[in-house]
């Protein structure tokens, strides 16, 4: 507004200036009138030349965050033209909550650079943009300004929050022993523990080829007796069974939750989001194979692994779920546990209070399949409906349930005895 205002002066200034030359025959009007307009072309091209022959680099330390943890990035200028820049103004237009990278730049000389760095605590899980950039400069004069658009763009994905969990005692399966036996077996299973050197009476299939090769000898595969069956984890992100506080707010209005303070947010989906990430961490830091089922709206599905890439395919799915999906519960578990496994332990997270979804899972008792439900509590939430029914099925289909309320202590109310 004050560039503007300025300008207009100068305009009225220069206008009056040719008006009375006009009427007066006087020179000095006329070469203030053409004083005024050359001013005003060299301010304009100055303008111009201000935001061009400039470069910026931009450097993410990761591309992976988490809520909880900071992001770092650090930003280059560079003046590649012989013409100092007087002022800079790098506007960022990141859609990460809270990335403030925009940044004033002071005089700049000539072929020189500037440099400075940014550190943004992550709050909202999701995948942003980071980028694109605006470069704002003017004239000396103040008469101009000129804007430069950068599109390059990169993104982003925060990850949720995961919170410790010391233990969680889980439904016995029929080759399920709890903890992990750690235990030397002559027998070739699929856990090899290690390697050692060839003894006489070893089988040649369990000979370690690639090792053999490095030290020029025979080396062999030790394995171990490990009679842990495979954990499948299902969140529930159906539209039916959210619940949550009218007055929360969402990236783009949409995304994901807000918050506005360090807690997790009043929403069963925020709450079922972060159990399922400190479950997942918790089960693969048990070195459990781990499987992954829910609909985000879309269709995830990974099957029992171990190790940290699984943990991240589970993290990067929750970081972008939303609860759009028309499948209920009861309609994921028909779809999605046909081919399941006598023995298998089935960790179902969820808010909803239908019937159906429990009467699914009695089923799967019956064919040795061990559910146990993480059950979040709705009317903690704000709504309608209690979960004392609800309760009592389960308890009446023998499904071990731990119930979890609104500002509950997640890492000690999972913890706790299923009942």
């Amino acid at each position: 507004m004050l560039m503007q205002n300025r300008r207009k002066a100068v305009y009225v200034i220069l206008i009056l200036s040719l008006l009375i030359g006009l009427f007066t025959g006087r020179s000095l009007f006329f070469n203030l009138s053409y004083l005024l307009g050359g001013l005003f072309a060299i301010s304009f091209f100055w303008s111009w030349l201000s935001v061009r022959w400039i470069t910026i680099g931009r450097k993410t330390r990761a591309r992976r965050a988490q809520v909880g943890k900071p992001l770092e990035e650090s930003f280059s200028l560079r003046n590649r033209s012989f013409l100092p820049k007087l002022w800079l103004e790098i506007r960022d237009h990141s859609t990460l909550p809270g990335h403030r990278a925009s940044h004033i730049v002071p005089a700049l000389g000539a072929r020189s650079e500037y440099h400075w760095a940014v550190e943004t605590p992550c709050t909202v899980r999701g995948e942003f943009d980071l980028g694109p950039m605006t470069i704002l400069s003017g004239d000396p004069f103040g008469f101009f300004e000129s804007s430069r658009r950068l599109e390059a763009r990169s993104r982003v994905i925060v990850y949720p929050q995961t919170l410790p969990i010391h233990k969680i005692e889980l439904p016995i399966g029929q080759i399920s022993g709890g903890e992990a036996q750690r235990r030397r077996t002559h027998f070739v299973t699929t856990n090899a523990s290690g390697v050692r050197d060839y003894a006489p009476g070893d089988s040649f299939n369990r000979i370690h080829w690639a090792t053999t090769a490095r030290k020029d000898k025979l080396i062999v595969k030790e394995f171990e007796l490990d009679p842990l069956a495979d954990i499948w984890l299902f969140v529930d992100f159906s539209a039916r069974s959210i619940v949550e506080d009218t007055s929360i707010q969402r990236v783009g209005g949409f995304g994901s939750v807000i918050p506005t303070n360090t807690s997790i947010p009043r929403s069963t989906e925020e709450y079922a989001v972060v159990i399922a990430a400190s479950l997942a961490k918790y089960f693969i830091d048990s070195e459990r194979a781990l499987g992954f089922a829910t609909y985000t709206p879309f269709r995830e599905i990974y099957q029992p692994e171990r190790g940290l890439r699984q943990l991240n395919r589970i993290l990067q799915t929750l970081a972008v779920a939303r609860s759009f999906s028309q499948y209920t519960l009861g309609q994921m578990l028909t779809l999605e546990t046909p081919y399941f496994t006598r023995g298998t332990t089935l960790v179902i997270v969820t808010a909803s209070l239908e019937p159906a979804w429990i009467a699914e899972a009695q089923i799967l008792s019956r064919r040795g399949i061990r559910p146990v439900c993480m059950l979040i509590d709705p009317a903690s939430f704000g709504g309608a409906h209690t979960i004392q029914d609800t309760l009592a099925l389960l308890r009446l289909a023998k499904i071990p349930t731990v119930v979890i309320r609104y500002q509950d202590d997640i890492s000690m109310a999972l913890t706790q005895r299923p009942v």
